[in-house]
This record gives C-alpha cells, sequence and structure tokens, in this order.
C-alpha cells in the first residue's frame, strides 16, 4: 500500500545494514517512520509528550534488535510489535497515572478545524468535524489495551489482518474479534454524538 512503498526487500537491506552498525541507514528508518510511530504512541497512551518519547525507545529497541530481525518478517510488523509492546509496558507501569485519550489529528492525517475553515468548510462543519474527534476520543479510551493496538493498526495506519495478526502475536481471527469489538464501540459513540447524548467520560 501507499503507506510502505519503500519495498519489504528494501526495509531488510535497511536492517541488515543496521545490524551491522550502519547509523545513516537507521537515520533513514528514522527518518521514514517516526511520525507513524509517534501517532501510534499517541492513540495508544493519550499523551503527546509521552507517546514522542515512547516512540524514542521503540527505535532504540529496533536499533538493539537489528542483529535479531527475522528475514522473514515485514519490516512494518515488526516495527509495529516492538511499537505495541513498549506501549503495553508503560500502561502497565507500576505508577502510572491515567491519561485521557487526547484527540489526535496530525497534519498528514487530516486537516486542523483551522484549515478546515479556510478550505471553505462552514463553522457546522468544522464543529461536527471536531465532535467526531472527540467520540472517536472516549471511544478509544473505553477500549481494552489489544483493542485500542489493533484499531489503531487497521483504522489509522491500514494494516491488513495477518499483520496485525503477527504484531500482537495473535491469530487473524482473534486481530478481527479485536476490531469488531472495538468498531462496536466507536459506533456506539458516534451514536450517541447523533442522538446529542455525546457521554462525558470513558465507557470502561
Amino acid at each position: 500500500g501507499a503507506i510502505t512503498s519503500m519495498t519489504d526487500e528494501g526495509h531488510l537491506r535497511r536492517m541488515l545494514q543496521v545490524a551491522k552498525g550502519d547509523r545513516a541507514a537507521f537515520a533513514r528508518l528514522f527518518d521514514r517512520h517516526q511520525q507513524r510511530v509517534v501517532r501510534f504512541c499517541h492513540r495508544f497512551v493519550g499523551d503527546a509528550h509521552r507517546a514522542e518519547e515512547l516512540a524514542q525507545d521503540v527505535f532504540v529497541k529496533l536499533y538493539r534488535s537489528a542483529d535479531r530481525y527475522q528475514q522473514t518478517a515485514r519490516f512494518q510488523t515488526f516495527l509495529f510489535r516492538v511499537a505495541t509492546n513498549t506501549c503495553l509496558n508503560e500502561l502497565r507501569r507500576p505508577g502510572r497515572v491515567a491519561e485521557k485519550v487526547e484527540a489526535s489529528v496530525d497534519d498528514d492525517e487530516a486537516p486542523g478545524a483551522l484549515d478546515r475553515a479556510s478550505a471553505g468548510e462552514t463553522p457546522d462543519q468544522v464543529l461536527e468535524a471536531k465532535d467526531v474527534e472527540k467520540a472517536l476520543q472516549v471511544a478509544l479510551e473505553g477500549m481494552s489495551d489489544r483493542e485500542r493496538a489493533a484499531f489503531t493498526m487497521c483504522r489509522f495506519e491500514g494494516m491488513a489482518y495477518r499483520d496485525i495478526a503477527d504484531a500482537l502475536e495473535a491469530t487473524e481471527a482473534a486481530v478481527k474479534s479485536l476490531i469488531h469489538r472495538a468498531s462496536l464501540q466507536v459506533l456506539k459513540h458516534l451514536d450517541a454524538l447523533k442522538a446529542g447524548d455525546m457521554p462525558a467520560g470513558s465507557a470502561a
């Protein structure tokens, strides 16, 4: 797909270079994928600043584990397995204060409210988009950790079920179930939004 325009062979070549200590190859991988990983971590833990730190941790782990990279694995799968485990460890960290998941709409993901207005959308349309983002935020809060991971990889990163299954070390059937339950959460909050009964907090 468009999100993985670099070929699997290209990623493999880079990872083999990284395993040999090639920092320039690692820098190219970092530049290419950093924003995706930050966005994923942000949706997962709900804290923009912490997401940046976690993304740095993901790439440190990637660098250190380059010599163990399985040549049969898709790089995207390998990357998001590391990112998922890093985020899960963060959520399970003793003493961690739970954060509300912030609405996360990056420049490369969707236009913000001001951009929408300048593009000619009416204030009502801009408000509606912000309400949808809020509904999504609340739905993400109510998901289990693995539901949130599967839903984020599927809906926001465009990953195939088999790749998500590999990243989560689960079966495709389990992934479909996770995404189905997560999607029901989102639909429930969107229905509440349409009915004018948007819940104020998590449904967890």
